[in-house]
């Protein structure tokens, strides 16, 4: 438990209740005997109360102890819970208002929890938090205002509580994420083979040599143990592929949706898509850039790559600089050399955004299957759908309908050019990148 202090006095609602009815009686003792030797009388028992009730809630240096427990880490755009236990050591039931100094990103100033405490048990009281920023998050003091059952004083103690913690992408919803992987609501896609660039085996095993293999497979020292009989290793296709999610941080993606940037989303769906990928056996990576290229995780699916790919993700953020698709090629060009799924987080809010682009684009899909995915914007579909009462809203409404076109052309465009394509909203990126990476592995196009 922790120890309080600096324990200052406080009256509570009741106290200025009757304070206020006892003036109010003498007011009228005005015109009135007895009504004022009622009133003096009502005083007496009155500081009586409030004495007796300061005597009780002060003697006790150590009414209340409590401390205040977090999860190790928290979740991104999800509800986490806090847990505050305090016990009372009294031994009569008071009743509590805490304050927790939550951190400053959550700019919550009206943060009251209220509850009763038996004298002599522990209590405790949860609370929920949603952040919208990563980062690191401060607590402070946990301040408890009690009162016993007169109500007419009220103590405070102030605990000391701090601690920080660390705000991570959205990993709450893995588990739902792992059963989707698992599932097999895709095959209706069927199967269609398509042309690889190289080759990618692994091997399997050493067998007898039979007529019509590969010579240049021959393993000598084998054969040699065998007493001449040919051996050969034999290898298999490699089941795992290279999955890559490159996060654009440039100032395209500083645009807020709820709260959160569309960069925030873009790490949430790459967090759950890394975690299906590692699921189905393949190898997961992470680039993210902006005019310079920033963090490089080469893909692997080894124990730790799922957390070396959420401490990559932790504190990503974007810039105002505009992105360099040129460095990207020639780094994706010069670090990953096995064919791969590259899933491009982007946002392009014109067309000629696009087409400055597209060579570059065009560029990393000669050697890897390429899904580009960006984001429609909900606040074009709100204008479109309203009804043109005026000259003002029609102007709005013909605006928006042309940037909704245009977004529209961007998918013909990169589709023209054999790019995958995922136009979405924000709240569905997670679930439809997921969703587009299993249609594609149900293909054998990965």
């Amino acid at each position: 438990m922790i120890k309080n202090y600096l324990t200052p006095l406080f009256f509570g609602k009741r106290f200025y209740l009757v304070f206020s009815l006892i003036v109010a009686s003498f007011l009228v003792a005005y015109a009135s005997t007895i009504v004022f030797v009622l009133a003096r009388l009502l005083l007496l028992v009155f500081l009586l109360l409030v004495l007796l009730d300061y005597l009780v809630l002060f003697l006790k240096t150590k009414g209340i102890t409590g401390s205040r427990i977090l999860p190790s880490r928290f979740s991104l755009g999800d509800d986490n819970l806090v847990n505050l236990v305090l016990k009372n050591n009294y031994r009569f039931t008071v009743h509590i208002s805490v304050i927790d100094e939550l951190p400053v990103q959550f700019q919550r100033r009206d943060f009251v929890l209220k509850s009763t405490i038996v004298g002599g048990v522990d209590k405790k009281i949860s609370y929920s938090l949603r952040p919208l920023q990563r980062g690191e998050y401060q607590f402070h003091l946990l301040n408890v205002f009690i009162s016993s059952p007169l109500r007419l004083v009220v103590k405070r103690y102030r605990l000391p509580a701090p601690a920080m913690i660390k705000v991570f992408p959205s990993y709450q919803n893995l588990k739902k994420f792992e059963l989707l992987a698992s599932s097999n609501h895709l095959t209706e896609y069927g199967h269609r083979r398509i042309r690889k660039i190289g080759q990618s085996v692994e091997f399997e095993q050493i067998r007898e040599y039979v007529n019509g293999d590969d010579i240049r497979t021959l393993n000598w020292k084998a054969t040699a143990r065998k007493g001449g009989q040919l051996m050969i290793n034999n290898y298999t296709d490699e089941k795992s592929q290279q999955i890559y999610c490159l996060m654009d941080k440039g100032r395209v993606m500083k645009m807020p949706f709820e709260g959160m940037t569309l960069l925030d989303y873009s790490i949430n769906a790459a967090l759950m898509l890394s975690r299906v990928a590692l699921i189905r056996q393949d190898k997961a990576g992470l680039l993210s850039f902006n005019d310079k290229i920033d963090q490089f995780v080469i893909a692997g699916r080894k124990k730790g790559q799922m957390n070396a790919i959420l401490e990559t993700l932790y504190d990503q953020d974007t810039k105002f600089a505009e992105t360099d698709y040129e460095k990207v090629y020639g780094f994706v060009k010069s670090r990953i050399l096995q064919r791969s799924l590259i899933v491009l987080f982007t946002n392009f809010e014109s067309l000629s955004g696009l087409q400055r682009q597209i060579p570059y684009i065009r560029a990393i899909a000669r050697n890897h299957l390429l899904l580009v995915v960006f984001f429609e914007n909900t606040g074009l579909k709100t204008l479109t759908g309203k009804t043109a009462d005026d000259i003002e809203t029609l102007y709005l409404r013909t605006i928006a309908g042309k940037f909704e076109y245009e977004k529209k052309q961007m998918v013909k465009e990169l589709q023209q050019h054999g790019i995958f394509t995922i136009l979405t909203t924000p709240q569905q990126l997670t679930i439809n990148a997921v969703n587009k990476y299993l249609e594609l592995k149900a293909r054998q196009a990965v």
